[in-house]
């Protein structure tokens, strides 16, 4: 399915809940439940998450291609990329849900945002920044 295939109801009100949703509100309630919400402010939330993508990276750090795919492919490895990976979603939603943004709806139009500066006949298997596509 092409991006411009793929059915996006505009208005939120009209989706049903997702699983981003339902995530959602389980980490606000998780949040809630142990008053965390005096410590949550947007730049304090922006500094988790920045602080958890190191830990993710951290996961890389030395690393190889082939050491990656190891790490994956370890139960042990492929656990901590996923808690990794949680904490920085989780920390996403937090963020969002704190500044009033439907992460959905940010990220099909920032993926219709950058259809727009990477045209397929431009950008197919190139690496180069849309300011250098010619």
């Amino acid at each position: 399915m092409t991006l411009a295939e793929m059915p996006v109801p505009a208005d939120p009100e009209s989706r049903s809940p997702s699983d981003l949703q339902r995530l959602t509100e389980a980490i606000l309630a998780f949040r809630d439940e142990r008053d965390w919400k005096q410590f949550h402010s947007l730049r304090h939330l922006i500094v988790s998450l920045n602080l958890e993508a190191a830990e993710l990276l951290e996961l890389t750090q030395w690393k190889s291609d082939a050491d990656m795919a190891a790490l994956v492919a370890d139960p042990a490895g492929r656990e901590a990329l996923a808690d990794e990976c949680a904490d920085v979603l989780l920390y996403l939603l937090l963020l969002t849900a704190e500044a009033g943004i439907d992460l959905p709806a940010a990220a099909l139009a920032k993926i219709g945002k950058n259809a727009a500066k990477y045209p397929v006949e431009k950008a197919r298997g190139s690496s180069r920044k849309y300011t250098e596509l010619e």
